[in-house]
């Protein structure tokens, strides 16, 4: 009963930022596409009945580990006895990089122990409690590129072009409330009524947290004018990875080989299938 699932990386490949609700949230309009790459996760019976994560992840309390959080909040969910489980994480996304490691882990171990344990819940209350846990949790929930609303929790399901991508680390860490607190942050931009493909005129879409998150990290900034060279290059989410476009694997690869020295990041195909769900599938 050990297996092992992916916990793939996610891209907005654009962020409109449209206004701020009273309870301090804001409304937002994005689209998430998926990439063939990120973490890994490992589900092996124990049994004293605990539930168990390993290895701890460096500064972050096992109360708050979103992995574990999940796991008690399913258990919590079935109200019975459960088996014991531990949970193995090969952590390869940068923490605080945008991509959505912490809720695509979360949502891993959400879909991984309804697999595990038996529970049999669907999609829509495995999301319901992944809400629960943070805004981008439910995409990786529902493994689907989608047009996202409200903050973020809104999908309407979406075919973006599955592209390569350079996706860069600059070596520094995004405040997420640092940046949505700024007065220069764009918050007024216009609704949009359909969902994109990413199609067209792509100066359209923007990220409304870049202009601010490159004047407060200038790292940022200089990581995204070098890859700006070979092509439109974007933020995604409130940073501090970027991201360039490419059509094929060997642009891609090219444009990777020739980075700067002292940035981190990879190479990846964007799908609008997540890894997730591929191998669950497999399970099955």
């Amino acid at each position: 009963m050990t297996f092992t699932l992916p916990a793939p990386a996610k891209l907005n490949l654009f962020l409109h930022i449209n206004g701020r609700r009273e309870d301090g949230y804001h409304e937002l309009q994005t689209l998430f596409q998926f990439l063939d790459f990120g973490d890994e996760l490992t589900f092996s019976p124990r049994q004293d009945g605990q539930i168990v994560l390993e290895p701890a992840l460096p500064d972050v309390p096992a109360a708050d580990n979103l992995i574990i959080r999940a796991a008690r909040l399913l258990k919590a969910r079935a109200n019975r006895p459960l088996p014991g489980v531990s949970m193995t994480l090969i952590k390869r996304l940068p923490m605080g990089g945008g991509l959505g490691g912490g809720s695509s882990d979360a949502a891993t171990a959400l879909l991984g122990l309804n697999h595990f344990w038996a529970l049999n819940y669907s999609l829509d209350e495995l999301a319901e409690l992944g809400l629960a846990l943070g805004a981008d949790v439910p995409v990786f929930v529902r493994g689907s590129a989608a047009f996202g609303e409200g903050i973020g929790e809104k999908l309407t399901a979406a075919q973006p072009p599955e592209d390569w991508f350079v996706v860069l680390k600059p070596p520094c860490n995004i405040n997420t409330g640092l940046i949505f607190s700024q007065q220069g942050l764009t918050r007024d931009t216009p609704r949009i009524t359909i969902a994109p493909a990413f199609e067209g005129d792509a100066s359209r879409y923007r990220n409304d947290c870049e202009d601010v998150v490159c004047r407060l990290y200038p790292e940022v900034e200089k990581s995204l004018e070098w890859l700006s060279k070979f092509g439109p290059a974007r933020l995604t989410g409130t940073g501090a990875c970027i991201f360039g476009r490419f059509p094929t694997e060997s642009k891609a690869q090219k444009v990777w080989a020739s980075k700067p020295s002292g940035i981190t990041g990879f190479v990846a195909k964007g799908v609008n299938q997540s890894p997730l769900h591929r191998k669950l599938t497999e399970l099955r």
